[in-house]
């Protein structure tokens, strides 16, 4: 709540109210110290002066013949116009005009009379001819401006100005200023506020697209006006530097985007690098030492006899043979767990596929007395490899072959094909011994043996269910092993 507060406090439209209001108060103090401290003074410098211009005014009618009437007409006049109230009095202290009755019964030559109270006045000029005096009168307490003159007639003149007039015109005029402000202020932040209103608009709008692009969004442009002032220069430049940003950015994120793939990339080089090094040199120990053991055999003519010497030969040649092999499988399948093979799918017959596997594997599965169950007699066709699907399923029968045992009277090998929506599952099937629960996550592992003591007697290479596993993740489709109450399943899945 606070935080908002601040906020408003320092929005520009408050700012610009609050700077109004200072400004106009400014304005009307000074105004008020004007009428209060200049006015006044001004009033009776400009006043004085006025005195002075109808004492020769009225001096010169004494050079000139009017009649007593003709002259009243003209001094009430003055009077009125000017608000002064004028005594003519003769040498002999007789009065012949005045412009208060009540004055002239009171009125005598200054210095004589009892109105004025010679304490409370003070000269404002005195000249030969005239003197003009601020005087108090005793009776009232108003100040009066009174000029004293001899005519050139001799006559004496007295002319009095009261000043309440210009005091209460000053305090007059500091009420309607105080009107004025609080009017001005009013109207003033209205308009102010209309007008800060207009001109914050597209300020918080530049301020809106900036945060958008502190966060990296720069869907938002400013819409650009035909008023050609400073603001619209700005929006222009921010539209500007956020296309650029935004091209640039992306340029960017697409460098660092290949940058991350090649790192990736020779990540996995060197990974794929470093396990196969690690690999072959684990699982090539054993057939090297025995083709080193029979080699040095027949160079040192261990056997004399050519039976010997053949025997030799063939395990020299046999182990080379499961050499290239297992080097073969290795590469593939570091290239399939690195997406380094390309897949060329096409619609195949899986029936077919199976039948010529059962028949290469025949020799296999008389050796082991044993049979293949399979009835297939559907077509169905499938969209894959068939050169990797022939892998898998050559390895899971084959796997199938080398474990099958007599289970509840029974021993044989059954291929089922089953049709689950728009997947076919191939399912393997074996008698014999169930696999332990722990290896069953394990078997797919390269190299990993349930049964080590089998491996070599078998011939495998021990990198068959991972290849199987590498090539079923390419395709994203499900497979894994099932134990049965008398045997083990192996199945994947194909897209129909």
């Amino acid at each position: 709540m606070k935080e908002q507060i601040n906020k408003k406090v320092k929005s520009i439209q408050v700012k610009l109210f609050l700077s109004l209001c200072v400004v106009v108060g400014l304005i009307i103090t000074f105004l008020i110290i004007v009428n209060n401290f200049i006015l006044e003074s001004f009033y009776l410098y400009s006043k004085v002066n006025t005195l002075k211009l109808v004492y020769k005014q009225i001096n010169s009618f004494t050079d000139e013949t009017y009649y007593l009437s003709d002259l009243e007409e003209k001094l009430e006049k003055i009077s009125i116009n000017n608000n002064f109230e004028i005594v003519i009095k003769t040498d002999k202290n007789i009065t012949i005009y005045s412009t208060n009755k009540d004055y002239i019964g009171v009125l005598r030559e200054f210095g004589q009379l009892e109105p004025y109270n010679k304490k409370d006045y003070y000269i404002i000029e005195d000249e030969e001819n005239y003197t003009i005096r601020n005087v108090q009168d005793i009776g009232t307490g108003i100040n009066y401006i009174l000029l004293s003159a001899t005519l050139d007639n001799g006559y004496l003149l007295f002319i009095r100005l009261p000043l309440t007039s210009i005091r209460e015109s000053v305090r007059i005029s500091n009420r309607f200023l105080y009107l004025i402000a609080i009017f001005v202020i009013l109207i003033g932040g209205i308009i102010v506020s209309y007008i800060a209103k207009k001109f914050t608009k597209p300020i918080k709008e530049l301020n809106n697209i900036a945060k958008r692009m502190s966060n990296l969004d720069f869907s938002h442009k400013y819409k650009e006006t035909n008023r050609g002032d400073e603001i619209d220069d700005l929006g222009k430049s921010i539209n500007s530097m956020s296309t650029k940003l935004e091209t640039t950015i992306t340029q960017l994120k697409t460098t660092n985007r290949e940058l991350e793939k090649d790192i990736e990339e020779k990540s996995k080089i060197n990974q794929m690098r470093s396990s196969f090094l690690s690999d072959v040199s684990h699982e090539l120990k054993t057939p090297i030492a025995l083709i080193q053991g029979y080699s040095e055999g027949l160079l040192e003519n261990v056997s004399t006899d050519d039976e010997s010497r053949k025997f030799y030969a063939e395990v020299i040649l046999d182990e080379s043979n499961k050499m290239d092999k297992l080097v073969k499988q290795l590469l593939e399948l570091m290239k399939l767990e690195n997406d380094m093979r390309s897949f060329d799918n096409k619609i195949f017959n899986i029936v077919e596929l199976e039948k010529e596997i059962i028949r290469k594997t025949k020799v296999m599965v008389e050796e082991k007395q044993t049979e293949i169950r399979f009835d297939g007699e559907e077509e169905i066709n499938v969209l894959a490899d068939n050169f990797y699907i022939e892998q898998v399923l050559t390895n899971y029968l084959t796997n199938a072959i080398k474990h099958v045992k007599e289970a509840n009277g029974e021993k044989y090998i059954s291929i089922e094909n089953e049709i689950i929506k728009d997947k076919v599952r191939v399912k393997v099937f074996n008698t014999g011994k169930n696999i332990d629960e722990e290896d069953l996550d394990r078997i797919w592992k390269r190299f990993y043996k349930a049964d080590e003591s089998r491996n070599r007697e078998d011939g495998g290479t021990g990198i068959g269910l991972a290849l199987v596993k590498a090539i079923m993740n390419n395709y994203g489709n499900d497979f894994g092993v099932i134990n049965k109450e008398n045997g083990v399943e192996f199945y994947f899945e194909l897209s129909k």
